[in-house]
């Protein structure tokens, strides 16, 4: 149960650098927007245009980096749920026993 408590510590941790870096991201372009859960598109949409790598070089890698760390952030979360549940799980032994 401490084992776990310490991970949940350790992965709350890092969520929160994930979050300042994607914050970092989203104040390096405006096009971004705020939002920080959201991935941008890297795909042509139906009846747009979207950007490609030959049009705008930087806005299209850090679109990429910023994508990459909305998914480590999603990761987090999923792993903080598996292991938010199995704290639960050994609170609960306790507490019924």
């Amino acid at each position: 149960m401490i084992s776990s408590l310490i991970i949940l510590i350790l992965l709350y941790l890092v969520f929160k650098y994930v979050i300042s870096w994607i914050n970092y991201y989203n104040q390096s372009d405006r096009r971004f927007g705020n939002s920080t859960w959201r991935w941008s598109y890297d795909y042509p949409v139906v009846g747009k245009r979207d950007i490609s790598d030959l049009d705008d070089k930087f806005f299209v890698r850090l679109r990429r980096k910023r994508n990459r760390v909305i998914t480590i952030m999603y990761l987090l979360v999923f792993l903080f749920f598996i292991v938010l549940m199995s704290f639960f799980s050994n609170l609960l032994l306790i507490i019924l026993n």
